[in-house]
């Protein structure tokens, strides 16, 4: 099953001021009881258990602001009008990222070659948080005219950013309420990874289910992934 919720990065436009029995041959006859063995019990196998996570889960995350304008997601000093085109976006960037996540943590951005300000131009800049590195493309507006008091652009991350926190306070908010889910937990998690859109992360979570084990009881598999609008959960079959 799949969850999605908020948006960890995909477009966002921005603005900046220029500036998982038988008788023998013979005839006689067999006594069947020697050739039979004696019944026995027939032996069953249980499903193997998956072994509980480490990182128990058991609430919200309160290091995961309520609102994207948090103070605490911005970074400073922000640069003036008058500062260079490329570190104005590179500051709006690290923002942009931050207030999608909404938890606070150590920024940087850097466009390698500058952001070319001309209609249509694309650039490549790349945004790191808590160590992970997130690929964006910078598309300044086609409608753009060279001398403009403002530059539109599109900013998209080529890869999704999961937050370790952000990760465990959805995992909450979607099976912590639910009567057939406890014991929720995860494995390690690095603060922050950058992965690949809606594949596969390799990083796992897991609840507690009375319908798990075939029915016994047992740990449900949850892989993550990075969707559209945040960590999303598949159920591991």
């Amino acid at each position: 099953m799949h969850y999605t919720k908020k948006l960890i990065g995909l477009a966002a436009v921005g603005i900046l001021a220029v500036g998982c029995g038988s008788g023998d041959s013979t005839g006689s006859t067999v006594d069947p009881a020697a050739d039979t063995k004696p019944d026995t019990a027939q032996e069953t196998t249980a499903a193997p258990q998956a072994a509980p996570l480490p990182v128990t889960v058991d609430g919200p995350q309160k290091d995961v602001l309520d609102s994207a304008s948090d103070g605490q997601l911005k970074v400073l000093p922000k640069p003036d009008n008058s500062a260079p085109f490329t570190k104005r976006v590179e500051h709006k960037l690290q923002e942009q990222v931050l207030g999608r996540v909404k938890v606070p943590g150590t920024t940087s951005a850097e466009c390698p070659d500058g952001v070319t300000q001309k209609a249509g131009a694309v650039s490549t800049c790349n945004v790191t948080y808590e160590g992970a590195v997130i690929p964006y493309e910078v598309k300044i507006s086609d409608s753009y005219k060279e001398g403009s008091f403002m530059t539109f652009y599109n900013a998209r991350p080529l890869k999704g950013l999961l937050v370790a926190k952000v990760v465990h306070n959805e995992l909450f908010k979607r099976y912590g309420s639910r009567s057939d889910a406890s014991k929720l937990a995860c494995e390690e998690f690095p603060a922050a990874t950058a992965v690949d859109f809606d594949a596969d992360s390799g990083l796992t979570c897991q609840y507690w289910s009375k319908y798990g084990n075939q029915g016994d009881g047992g740990y449900e598999t949850l892989r993550v992934k990075a969707g559209t609008y945040g960590p999303s959960f598949e159920q591991v079959r």
